[in-house]
């Protein structure tokens, strides 16, 4: 079985965290900075942090137009929290020159649970994934107001003043989620999306 060359995004955010999943999830992983090093991986996870601090990082790196290419080209990516709105056609409650990738069909809203104050932990179902609900961590999270006819709902919340809304998507090669796997130990959505990058490859 070939070992997928998966990047992360090393600009900014819990990128440490992600390289640490994505090894023990079956491949080999790496910090991205620059468009050479993008070159030589086969898909990318954008990781939680500060979305207007990444999309500016971002610009400063030399990278926006890098991945969006890649993107069109069915680089699979895989964005968590902040990643999911820079992955995300429409930002609600953004800032107005905040500019992402926008490969999936859908509208988020940015810190849609709130501050810092009102980070939660709640269990989440994700379609093709076996197993417990995740024990899904959801930090300043943004969360999905409506997705397109190309987008696939993976997750929503079941449980608590948030229930209903969603929380994980795919729409082809891409997918994001509002909460942050690699903060618990539960590596099945690394390896689903491992799994993603080795079937495009």
């Amino acid at each position: 079985m070939t070992v997928p060359v998966i990047g992360v995004l090393a600009l900014q955010g819990d990128v440490r965290e992600h390289v640490a999943a994505l090894t023990g999830a079956g491949a080999d992983a790496r910090p991205v900075r620059r468009p050479g090093e993008l070159d030589a991986v086969d898909g990318l996870v954008v990781p939680g942090g500060e979305s207007t601090t990444i999309s500016k990082l971002v610009d400063i790196f030399e990278m926006r137009e890098p991945i969006d290419k890649r993107i069109a080209g069915g680089m699979p990516v895989y964005g968590s929290c902040a990643g999911m709105i820079m992955l995300a056609t429409e930002v609600l409650d953004g800032r107005p020159d905040q500019r992402g990738f926008a490969g999936i069909g859908m509208t988020v809203r940015r810190n849609a649970f709130g501050r810092q104050v009102d980070s939660f932990e709640a269990p989440v179902s994700i379609a093709g994934v076996d197993g417990e609900p995740f024990h899904a961590v959801f930090i300043r999270a943004p969360w999905v107001e409506r997705v397109g006819p190309a987008v696939e709902v993976l997750g929503r919340v079941t449980d608590g003043p948030a229930t209903g809304r969603i929380v994980a998507v795919r729409q082809g090669n891409l997918l994001a989620t509002s909460f942050h796997p690699e903060l618990t130990g539960d590596l099945r959505l690394h390896r689903l999306f491992v799994d993603v990058v080795r079937a495009a490859a």
